[in-house]
């Protein structure tokens, strides 16, 4: 069996010293355009090739992107990484997935750790900032793009998505198809994304029926979570005729909470989610929802982050991203 050629079998043919090879592998330090010719000419006779996760190592350089999230489980997040890694595999890059929770990103473990894999860079869709957490993430020094619910779009650092207008264009079609009690069940809400949420629920309440006092619920965007508010809601509120959830996976799980209680989805009760996951029209019936651009988010987070890692100029500020008002029958059918 022909064993491996390594960087001394180079050296050795090449008449050079291993450090003048690993200086031309790594673009690194001075090399006389005589030795770059015969070591260039003896690596093409030898067919040597490079061991890139050595090299990477060795310039704390690996091409490699983490993607940090909260909850696999929830398909709006694998959705998310097709396009992660579709973008950085077209810039040359990997991606590697850490599902992680709050607690472990308090830690400044979690983030020694992520250092010392010499990740390039991260985009963390989990996680909300204090002054404390954020600080040791900049000590870091490693570039970071955040978005969904660790963004905060006051910061250059995050994609920007519109979710009060979303959460207006759920409650205002609520009212028009017929509610007139209509509750929310929101995300932490301790995330910016919740707290706007939240606000555009406040905003149309108020604006359409000022008399009514607002009904709501803090969720933690999983299923089990949207199923146990929505029984706890109706044993409170039995007359609620029409439900804001802050994401599609709480509005599955209030879905079956319904059907459970025998209550009719949409005759009796309307039902609206946030975020435009596909697993909505997988059930029945098919939920209404605030459509987020999941694919662009993921396109636009990974080419930012590619460009702060490289340190190039040229990648205009994206403005806030736009969402879209989803019509189904877990709505449309109201009072039918």
């Amino acid at each position: 069996m022909k064993s491996k050629i390594t960087i001394r079998d180079v050296a050795k043919e090449a008449g050079v010293s291993v450090a003048t090879v690993s200086r031309y592998l790594n673009n690194n330090g001075y090399i006389s355009d005589q030795a770059e010719k015969k070591i260039k000419d003896v690596m093409d006779r030898l067919n040597y090739q490079p061991n890139e996760i050595a090299r990477g190592l060795a310039m704390k350089k690996t091409r490699t992107i983490a993607l940090i999230i909260p909850d696999i489980t929830n398909p709006f997040f694998p959705e998310l990484v097709v396009a992660i890694e579709k973008v950085a595999k077209s810039k040359g890059y990997s991606i590697i997935l850490v599902n992680t929770y709050d607690d472990d990103l308090q830690n400044n473990d979690f983030w020694v750790q992520l250092q010392n894999r010499y990740v390039d860079g991260f985009i963390l869709a989990s996680f909300q900032f204090d002054e404390k957490v954020l600080k040791g993430i900049e000590e870091l020094q490693i570039p970071f793009v955040r978005i969904d619910r660790a963004a905060d779009y006051n910061t250059d650092d995050s994609i920007g998505l519109n979710n009060f207008k979303g959460a207006s264009l759920a409650v205002d079609h609520l009212i028009e198809v017929g509610c007139r009690n209509i509750a929310h069940i929101s995300g932490p809400a301790s995330y910016p994304p919740s707290q706007d949420r939240m606000r555009g629920y406040l905003d149309r309440l108020a604006s359409r029926f000022p008399e009514k006092e607002p009904i709501v619920y803090e969720g933690d965007f999983s299923l089990e979570s949207g199923k146990v508010l929505t029984e706890k809601l109706f044993q409170e509120n039995p007359n609620v005729d029409g439900i804001f959830l802050a994401n599609d996976l709480m509005a599955i799980g209030s879905l079956k909470a319904l059907k459970l209680m025998g209550i009719q989805v949409p005759t009796q009760v309307a039902l609206i989610g946030f975020d435009g996951i596909k697993l909505t029209e997988m059930v029945e019936p098919e939920i209404s929802t605030v459509e987020q651009p999941i694919y662009e988010i993921g396109i636009i987070a990974t080419n930012k982050l590619i460009h702060k890692i490289e340190g190039t100029n040229g990648l205009p500020d994206e403005k806030e991203l736009d969402v879209r008002l989803v019509k189904r029958r877990s709505t449309l059918g109201f009072g039918v």
